[in-house]
């Protein structure tokens, strides 16, 4: 860790120590998209070997990786959301990057982008995917953390976050972000709910793949209304319930039948707002901060 980023950790609350500490044995594994690299797949040939560095450890540490088999639809949500709007003049803010795939795209896509994480191996893999993929000059990730960010006030048109809000105080975040992103701006948010008692008992069973911190605050539709204190626009759709049912299926060629046969069952289902919170994923649009708001 280099001077910079020692100084922008220094004085860290124990829990977040704790988070960069979990964030340090994933990073060491894997440099590549987490929610792309399958556990299915690392026994395959030499495609993966560049980016899973200790592929014993990655099944272990990323065992739940292979319920991003059927992500389809929330994936492509974001990614036609990033497309039609991370144009070349646009500033994105890509809080909390991990390996840095979502600021990646954005530059891909024409955008400026800067990318904050709390892990300095984060930080550092997300620097090295941008240079692989020919996009350094115009996406760059530093550490920083998004509970107190260096940023000059309105500094972003957008922003994005995949997974991220859990592993922060919410209002403390969502109070930062409200302060660097400009009036009118946009931000998507992909996560994960808690409301599923399937879902939530599996998050419990497996304590090695998450921090206490994570578990006690996956985001609810009440997060919602937190989240309207700090912008006056906040949108949500959700996405796989049913889908599920074609995880253990996705070594088999039953795998995208079923799968596009569940997606249509949740498109059904999932657009109800009560039997849609027990979905896994929910993407959050926040839109128009709220600028000058009293203190509470």
């Amino acid at each position: 860790m280099d001077e910079k980023q020692h100084s922008a950790l220094e004085g860290l609350e124990e829990r977040k120590i704790k988070e960069i500490e979990h964030s340090r044995v994933r990073r060491k594994i894997l440099q590549g998209s987490e929610r792309h690299a399958d556990t299915s797949r690392a026994d395959e040939a030499d495609d993966l070997e560049r980016l899973i560095r200790d592929k014993e450890a990655f099944k272990k540490h990323f065992a739940n990786i292979k319920f991003y088999s059927i992500t389809e639809l929330s994936e492509n949500y974001q990614l036609d959301w990033m497309r039609s709007r991370c144009t070349p003049g646009a500033a994105v803010l890509d809080f909390a990057c991990g390996n840095g795939e979502n600021g990646i795209f954005a530059a891909q896509c024409g955008a400026t982008v800067m990318g904050i994480d709390i892990s300095p191996e984060g930080v550092e893999n997300a620097n090295q995917n941008a240079t692989e993929a020919g996009v350094r000059e115009h996406c760059g990730f530093e550490v920083m953390d998004g509970e107190n960010m260096s940023f000059a006030d309105d500094t972003f048109d957008l922003g994005v976050e995949y997974g991220a809000l859990h592993h922060v105080d919410l209002p403390a975040a969502l109070s930062e972000l409200a302060r660097v992103l400009k009036p009118g701006a946009e931000m998507i948010c992909v996560e994960a709910m808690r409301h599923n008692p399937l879902i939530h008992a599996y998050r419990k069973r497996t304590p090695h793949l998450r921090t206490e911190w994570e578990v006690d605050h996956i985001l609810g539709v009440e997060s919602l209304d937190l989240m309207r204190q700090y912008f006056g626009r906040v949108e949500v759709k959700f996405f796989h319930l049913a889908a599920l049912a074609a995880v253990p299926f996705r070594r088999t060629f039953l795998f995208r039948p079923l799968r596009a046969v569940l997606n249509q069952i949740d498109k059904l289902l999932l657009s109800n707002q009560f039997i849609g919170k027990y979905g896994w994923i929910m993407v959050i649009t926040i839109a128009d901060p709220i600028k000058n708001r009293p203190a509470t």
